[in-house]
């Protein structure tokens, strides 16, 4: 595949929809659908995703059958994912879709006992728990591939306090400080672009804020447990992105380019790298890409665990 003129981050999204598929964590999955409680029409489960996106985690949810008779809140501050959300899952079965949106009316697509009545909302994290104003009302709150992208030792307890006490906590893809590409280019350099990539997740700023960690998956552990939080399983959700006979499934050559644009962009006119360097090692990159060499690993924690305020 060649390198994109364009990029689309609603693309991206769906692009890694199969590699999230493989990488989360099989036992951390496992242990979520052990102690979720049982459900009734009459006594549905509440459940607030944050980073909704464009709603893939509800489409793993349904494809591998995890839940029914669910109230389901996705929430997500960028309005094209959840544009791109309505229309990915308002054809799925099992689900009807209850939202306001700013251009239509109420909507709800006709189907007959639905295990999933689903609202969308465009919404920002800080922003619902302000509304909630301590009201704890979920049984199940989901944060994937989210966590990394905020601050959390300011914001996890705001984020924990939706939930009833004993509810349920299901925190995927957390990155955790280590990057790899292979073939190696130059070690020092591969290194040193690596670090420098790592330490601008550390410095991001949104509105003025703090927004992300580069070691969110190990620092959990902690902050979870001073939040309230007890642990009942955890476990690495490493990305692994590699060939088949020189090509790459499904639409992951898109999501390897998104990945190289995302370093280029956090990186582009850093002082610690002459803009000539960093060019050169991301055409190389992508070349490789496009030969269907290039290997990529990601590491990353996963969790499940109880909310005890």
């Amino acid at each position: 595949m060649p390198v994109p003129e364009h990029f689309s981050f609603t693309r991206y999204l769906a692009a890694k929809k199969s590699v999230d598929d493989r990488a989360l964590n099989r036992q951390v999955w496992e242990t979520l659908r052990q102690n979720l409680p049982e459900t009734s029409p009459q006594n549905p489960l509440h459940i607030l995703e944050i980073g909704a996106g464009i709603g893939t985690m509800l489409e793993r949810i349904l494809e591998r059958k995890l839940l029914r008779h669910v109230m389901y809140t996705a929430i997500d501050n960028q309005t094209e994912n959840i544009d791109a959300a309505r229309r990915r899952l308002q054809s799925m079965p099992g689900i009807r879709i209850l939202e306001t949106h700013k251009k239509q009316g109420r909507t709800a697509n006709k189907q007959e006992q639905p295990l999933i009545t689903l609202q969308l909302q465009e919404r920002d994290i800080l922003h619902m728990i302000s509304l909630q104003q301590g009201k704890q009302l979920y049984d199940l709150l989901i944060a994937h591939a989210f966590l990394d992208l905020v601050d959390l030792p300011s914001s996890l307890g705001g984020i924990l306090s939706l939930l009833k006490p004993g509810g349920l906590f299901y925190f995927t893809l957390n990155f955790d400080g280590l990057t790899l590409f292979e073939p190696q280019l130059d070690r020092l350099l591969d290194e040193t672009i690596m670090q420098l990539y790592h330490h601008s997740m550390d410095e991001r700023l949104q509105d003025g804020r703090p927004s992300g960690d580069s070691r969110t998956g190990r620092h959990l552990f902690t902050y979870l447990q001073e939040c309230g939080g007890q642990i009942l399983a955890a476990g690495a959700s490493d990305w692994v992105v590699y060939p088949k006979e020189g090509s790459y499934p499904e639409d992951e050559a898109y999501f390897l380019h998104f990945i190289l644009h995302t370093i280029e962009t956090a990186l582009s006119g850093h002082p610690e790298l002459e803009p000539a360097t960093l060019s050169s090692w991301i055409q190389k990159r992508q070349a490789q890409i496009e030969r269907g060499e290039l290997v990529y690993i990601a590491h990353q924690i996963d969790f499940i665990g109880k909310y005890q305020p």
